[in-house]
């Protein structure tokens, strides 16, 4: 991620965690940046056209975050982590909802690797990758999250290993690890609909 932690930022959403509703208002203003370049990195990978707009996906995961009540937040990277996690879901919902997938719905292919890291103009099979990764969760669940906090959160190996309270060690075996699984499950997936279509 992009910035240098803000200890202001970590005081505020443990005042938020306790109950403090005013903390949530100074809180926004110092994470707003952040949450709009997560919105764009995801926006960035979809068809042109999308009707969802990044202002909205900021604002839709703005609302989930106040219903979040129940979360004890550890810190910025764990704010962020699961600010990425609900972009993604709202994404992901709004790709069914609207059946862009469905049966290929011109959906453009892609394979999981490095350059998935980066920005590409290319589109993103956002439900095949999504339910690979809830497969990889499944079998691996930390592997799924290393996942999830790296390429949907844009966060370091040392923001991951702080959030799962893991090595940076552990947490690149585990990326390294993912991929492959998640380009094997993805192929299968590639598959499977050129047969179905054919």
């Amino acid at each position: 991620m992009s910035g240098s932690p803000s200890p202001g930022v970590t005081r505020l959403l443990l005042a938020w965690s306790e109950g403090e509703n005013t903390a949530l208002d100074e809180l926004i203003p110092l994470v707003y940046q952040e949450l709009r370049r997560l919105a764009r990195r995801y926006m960035y990978g979809e068809r042109a056209g999308h009707t969802l707009q990044t202002t909205a996906l900021v604002n839709e995961a703005y609302l989930r975050l106040i219903e979040s009540r129940r979360v004890h937040w550890q810190n910025r990277a764990h704010f962020f982590a699961i600010s990425a996690q609900l972009m993604r879901r709202i994404l992901v919902d709004f790709a069914r909802s609207r059946r862009y997938q469905k049966r290929g719905g011109g959906a453009q292919k892609i394979t999981f690797d490095e350059r998935l890291m980066a920005p590409s103009p290319q589109g993103r099979d956002l439900l095949r990758l999504d339910s690979a990764l809830d497969a990889l969760a499944d079998t691996d669940a930390r592997k799924a999250r290393v996942v999830e906090l790296r390429f949907f959160g844009g966060l370091s190996v040392a923001e991951t290993a702080e959030v799962l309270k893991v090595s940076p060690d552990t947490v690149l075996r585990d990326w390294r690890l993912a991929k492959a699984w998640l380009a094997r499950e993805m192929g299968k997936a590639e598959a499977t609909q050129v047969t179905n279509d054919a």
